[in-house]
């Protein structure tokens, strides 16, 4: 079950929505965390999302429309997961009533999500004063002299610092809020998710929120069949020399052409896409550990725990009482 949530509801996520927010980051949260999921077969939804604002009438950025008719922010008081998505005006101070029940949600121990430039108010609330956190790469200065005391990271896609997690740009927050679901409900359904949104399955946080994209004297063929091929032999003691020639291309190129079009190595993609692919087996019962690290190509044992346990916080055996069938045998190595 999600972190805060029982047995008897589905966990509750609040969005602050404040005058000026934009409405992007708001219809990230709503599409990630608040629409029924029929194609999952739950008994269920996943999440409880209810919006909720600082006043009666709120007008969205750039006044494109504006909300009424909302909860107040008291609906913040019983929300397992708060979410505090950007506005651009982000040198002017947010209410004293927003940053009081941002506060409150901290204080009784919600999980707080920013998307963009939401961690500047989760900044001016104090909660941000020496932890890690990201904001949007053009805010960065701005984010540094308001806030000198927070440790900006502005060139990754999110930081999850345990209760608080923020997102950079807006699409990131897409990323994060897919990490989230990874985080409470396992790897098959964050990657329903992601079908359903036509969106990439797993970006590492610590991936360039930021990529260079120079225009060649020839454009670059796409890594899309390279990754769909690679994806279908992860058991095998694929390398990066083997991606290279598959592509035809020298290392140096490959690493390039990554670096350019995904923002990260093709190490560290092969690795996320076989933790993925781990944490998939678990969850669909496969009970031995030498056999999930040999068929997600992760080796031994001792890996799959080491790589399972950085990129979802939880042991592989911790892992499969959270995300397993139910009734099933403890994992084996």
């Amino acid at each position: 079950m999600p972190q805060g949530s029982s047995q008897h509801r589905p966990h509750r996520v609040a969005v602050i929505v404040d005058e000026g927010t934009n409405p992007f980051e708001v219809g990230v949260a709503t599409e990630l965390f608040g629409l029924p999921r029929p194609e999952l077969g739950l008994p269920g939804p996943l999440y409880e999302v209810t919006l909720c604002t600082p006043a009666r009438v709120v007008r969205m950025n750039h006044g494109f429309f504006s909300m009424t008719g909302t909860p107040g922010l008291e609906a913040v008081d019983s929300a397992d997961t708060l979410v505090v998505p950007g506005r651009p005006d982000n040198v002017v101070p947010r209410g004293a009533d927003v940053l009081d029940a941002i506060r409150r949600a901290h204080a009784r121990g919600a999980r707080i999500l920013s998307f963009c430039t939401g961690s500047f108010a989760l900044a001016e609330a104090g909660l941000l004063d020496e932890r890690r956190a990201t904001t949007h790469w053009m805010w960065a200065d701005a984010f540094r002299e308001l806030h000198p005391r927070v440790l900006l990271e502005p060139d990754v896609l999110f930081v999850d610092e345990g209760q608080i997690l923020t997102a950079a740009g807006s699409a990131a927050a897409l990323d994060l809020g897919l990490y989230i679901i990874r985080r409470d409900h396992g790897a098959e359904i964050a990657n329903a998710v992601s079908r359903r949104l036509l969106f990439a399955a797993h970006r590492d946080g610590g991936q360039r929120q930021f990529v260079e994209r120079p225009v060649p004297d020839v454009p670059e063929e796409s890594l899309a069949p390279l990754l769909a091929w690679a994806q279908e032999r992860l058991g095998e003691p694929l390398t990066v020399a083997d991606l290279a020639a598959r592509a035809s291309v020298s290392p140096a190129t490959l690493h390039r052409r990554f670096r350019t079009q995904l923002g990260t190595t093709p190490l560290a993609w092969l690795t996320g896409e076989r933790v993925a692919l781990a944490c998939r087996l678990i969850e669909r019962g496969e009970e031995r550990l030498d056999v999930v690290a040999a068929r997600s190509g992760l080796g031994t044992a001792a890996n799959l725990r080491a790589r399972v346990r950085r990129e979802t916080g939880l042991s592989p055996s911790a892992y499969r009482r959270r995300f397993g069938p139910a009734g099933g045998e403890p994992l084996v190595s």
